[in-house]
């Protein structure tokens, strides 16, 4: 039995992708560099979902990381950069007579998120609850943006002068 993966069954989705690399060699030659990177995790790999907060005291960071263990996570600061990253390890695949299954995602991610100059690298903790990492920056004492105030300007906007 052979066994083929569902986009290369279907003309449509084949004439998609060929537009969208069409499209990356494209962006590639306007802009430099390389779409690399994106086309492998568009196909090959996976990004965790992540959410980011922040307030007077600390920022935190929440990503999405189901099915990795802790000891499969890594949380490192670098003055203003936060890096996430892990391997997700597949556990459980079917077999039998005339099938093989597996449809998850697995595989190594990393991502890297700039944080505000307040924070201090030395206030970081990390904790895993229910598939979700949890990085809580403290922020340095005595740093706070400084908060500008906006006046109304004396001319009239759209007004006609005479």
């Amino acid at each position: 039995m052979n066994l083929t993966l569902w986009k290369h069954r279907n003309p449509i989705n084949g004439e998609l992708s060929r537009i969208r690399e069409e499209m990356d060699r494209t962006i590639e030659r306007m802009f430099g560099g390389s779409v690399v990177e994106s086309k492998m995790l568009r196909n090959d790999g996976w990004l965790p979902a992540i959410d980011v907060s922040e307030n007077d005291t600390e920022v935190t960071v929440r990503a999405e990381v189901p099915g990795i263990a802790p000891d499969d996570l890594e949380v490192t600061v670098l003055g203003t950069t936060l890096s996430i990253s892990g391997t997700k390890r597949e556990k459980s695949e079917k077999r039998g007579e005339d099938f093989y299954q597996c449809e998850r995602r697995f595989g190594e991610f990393r991502r890297v998120i700039e944080l505000p100059e307040s924070v201090d690298p030395d206030k970081v903790t990390a904790e895993t609850d229910q598939g979700v990492v949890c990085v809580h920056i403290g922020k340095r004492a005595g740093v706070k943006p400084k908060h500008i105030a906006i006046r109304p300007s004396n001319t009239r906007s759209g007004a006609n002068a005479s």
